[in-house]
């Protein structure tokens, strides 16, 4: 299953720590191509930060193995790793990037110019921030310039700016990494307003490391934890140290002992309480992380999803997991009980910016209108859910944005109508998690969260939860 199911320790202190720069080699490659193959990696690197930056294509669908963009797909493995360093370095600092690159241009590129910017973009991300040489990105973006019509004429220019910034490197990432947020500006402002400006910057900080990999496990997570040379986090998942390798390797998941789920993912389900020998609908399951967990919690599952591949994917996880829920394939907004559920867990549609440390691309595919449409279709979904259950019976939202107008802001217009309350969650039911609860018992979880610790890697998605009673 995926992590943004997708994903002995404490929140950390709150500090005025500033962002320090990231530092090269965080994507962790160590590729240096300099033949024909090392170009073709280049240009396709290139072509799809375009596709993202300036179409908001996402990004996980041209990675596809099978379906995705087709320049990608004709590399091989080595390539397309690069590729894929290449574009999340890029679409994690590119803000910043693009101010260094402007620092050291005389002019401004001419209007037009965006395939050469993009050029530029990929080879000042494996100056700045990859374990690439040097003169091997240089010499590749001035090859990769000659051989594109638009931009032949600027290849002495792409030359002389990224020796330049070769050179002076140090003190650009030094002055930048603590004047530019790494995040686009529009995002930053809306974090500012609902965080305040300290918790906005540490949370931007850690949204530049890559995200830890996460299990739910079925039982024994101490052990498994000893199993996997993981460490059990607040939240009761595991998270492994430093894995890079083949997850379908590793022990225990042939055997359906546990799946992929970043830590803040797996809180919703918990959130219900005892659930044995009730009837609960998981509203947009797939790819079905927060289903298995209800069905080990003693429920009888019914999981929706409208899209039949993603359906398709969540019977498979259960399949390997060894359990079982009914499967239906409908939108829930059109979807109606027979018999009222005791339960329903709905973890919405949303922006997902809580998910920027493993998807980097979505900053640059979302902006403010997409946020006020998903709030809205929140909104509407998280009204039709509480029509689903009994009176007396509990409804979960979530979501994993960091943008409180898709969480919290959603839950008080739905609070307003009369129809719910909202049934506080206890800080002392979560120790370790206590700061991740808000005044009004509801939960926040940001990507600032959760402390590294004895070389495991700290943080945990930005997630929104809330559990809300329909009244009779």
């Amino acid at each position: 299953m995926t992590s943004d199911e997708n994903k002995t320790a404490s929140l950390p202190k709150r500090n005025s720590r500033k962002p320090a720069p990231a530092q090269k080699g965080s994507e962790n490659p160590a590729f240096a191509r300099s033949d024909k193959s090392g170009l073709k990696a280049r240009q396709a690197a290139a072509k799809m930060l375009a596709a993202v930056v300036d179409r908001k294509t996402s990004l996980d669908g041209m990675l596809d193995a099978t379906n995705g963009n087709p320049v990608y797909r004709e590399l091989n493995e080595a390539d397309r790793a690069l590729v894929r360093a290449i574009l999340n370095s890029a679409l994690r600092q590119l803000p910043r990037i693009e101010a260094m690159i402007g620092s050291l241009l005389q002019t401004p590129l001419p209007e037009g110019a965006r395939a050469l910017d993009h050029v530029l973009v990929v080879a000042a991300a494996q100056i700045l921030y990859l374990d690439i040489p040097d003169h091997s990105a240089v010499d590749l973006a001035v090859e990769q310039a000659q051989t594109d019509p638009r931009n032949k004429r600027f290849a002495s220019l792409v030359n002389a700016i990224l020796r330049r910034l070769s050179r002076e490197k140090k003190q650009l990432l030094a002055t930048v990494g603590e004047t530019i947020p790494a995040i686009p500006a529009w995002f930053h402002e809306r974090l500012v307003g609902y965080y305040g400006a300290p918790e906005a910057a540490r949370i931007a900080d850690a949204l530049l490391t890559p995200a830890a990999i996460d299990v739910t496990v079925k039982s024994d997570a101490q052990g498994w934890a000893q199993r996997l040379n993981g460490r059990v986090l607040p939240t009761g998942s595991v998270r492994l140290a430093g894995f890079s390798g083949a997850v379908p390797a590793l022990a225990g998941f042939d055997d359906g002992e546990w799946w992929v789920q970043d830590a803040a993912a797996a809180l919703p389900a918990k959130l219900f309480g005892a659930l044995g020998g009730k009837r609960v609908v998981d509203l947009c399951a797939a790819p079905g992380g927060k289903t298995a967990q209800l069905v080990l919690a003693g429920a009888t599952v019914t999981a929706l999803d409208q899209s039949a591949s993603r359906l398709k994917r969540l019977q498979g996880n259960l399949a390997r997991l060894g359990l079982q829920a009914t499967t239906q394939e409908t939108n829930m907004a059109h979807f109606r009980a027979e018999e009222l559920f005791d339960a329903a867990l709905l973890d919405a549609p949303c922006s997902s910016t809580g998910t920027i440390r493993r998807h980097p691309d979505v900053l640059w595919t979302k902006g403010p209108e997409d946020i006020e449409k998903l709030a809205l279709l929140q909104e509407n979904l998280l009204r039709h859910a509480l029509t689903l259950v009994k009176p007396g019976g509990l409804v979960v939202f979530s979501n994993c944005s960091l943008d409180k107008r898709e969480g919290e802001e959603v839950t008080e217009r739905v609070l307003g109508d009369g129809h719910c309350e909202r049934v506080a969650i206890d800080p002392a039911d979560w120790p370790g998690l206590e700061d991740a609860i808000t005044p009004l018992g509801e939960f926040r979880t940001t990507p600032a969260m959760i402390a590294p610790q004895d070389g495991f890697s700290g943080g945990l998605d930005g997630f929104y939860a809330v559990v809300l009673r329909r009244k009779a």
